[in-house]
């Protein structure tokens, strides 16, 4: 059985839910046997964004928490309730190294159906030099292209945000890309993309 269907009362009420499909409606939902509330599951909004500094090197974290504990990312996190996806990559690039940046724009959207995911990426750039560790992020470090630590990258959407974003910066281009990733081929995809 999914964890969906874990669900057994209903958050308004407290009574026992149903799982059914509602009248009018085309997939199953939790359903509140009393008061009615049908309970929806919708993906998860992850905001990130590659921050740059004026050298043209790139903020870089290495995971303090699981999953993929000592693994390196740009920041990105899930995006809170009454955030644009900007505010939201700025407040997890705060969050996970310290650093204040000035969000751009959205130059990918990257979805990941097998586990109910939406990652909104954006270019930034950093306001300054500082960044440190957190208690998500054991190291932070600025770094060129070629110093990305390409095997040890935490995500695939991780993985294509940076190839996206290096390949854009070096053909001169601010290009759109929408990527849908490949549940058992995670570098294999469907992308996408308009040049800006």
């Amino acid at each position: 059985m999914s964890p969906l269907h874990l669900m057994k009362f209903c958050s308004v009420c407290g009574n026992p839910v149903e799982y059914k499909t509602p009248a009018g409606d085309h997939l199953p939902r939790h359903v509140c046997s009393q008061c009615g509330t049908v309970h929806y599951h919708n993906p998860k909004i992850i905001a990130g964004c590659v921050p740059e500094a004026e050298d043209g090197r790139i903020l870089m974290c290495r995971r303090a928490i699981e999953p993929r504990l000592g693994m390196w990312t740009f920041p990105a996190g899930f995006l809170e309730l009454g955030e644009t996806s900007a505010q939201g990559a700025a407040r997890e690039t705060l969050e996970e190294s310290q650093a204040e940046v000035e969000v751009d724009d959205l130059f990918a959207v990257i979805s990941v159906p097998y586990v109910s995911q939406i990652y909104l990426l954006h270019r930034g750039r950093l306001k300054s030099g500082h960044h440190g560790p957190t208690p998500e992020s054991s190291e932070t470090c600025l770094m060129l292209e070629h110093e990305i630590p390409w095997d040890l990258i935490a995500f695939p959407t991780v993985y294509h945000g940076l190839k996206y974003f290096f390949e854009d910066r070096t053909r001169g281009v601010k290009a759109f890309h929408e990527l849908h990733l490949n549940p058992r081929h995670s570098r294999e995809h469907t992308p996408r993309s308009n040049t800006g």
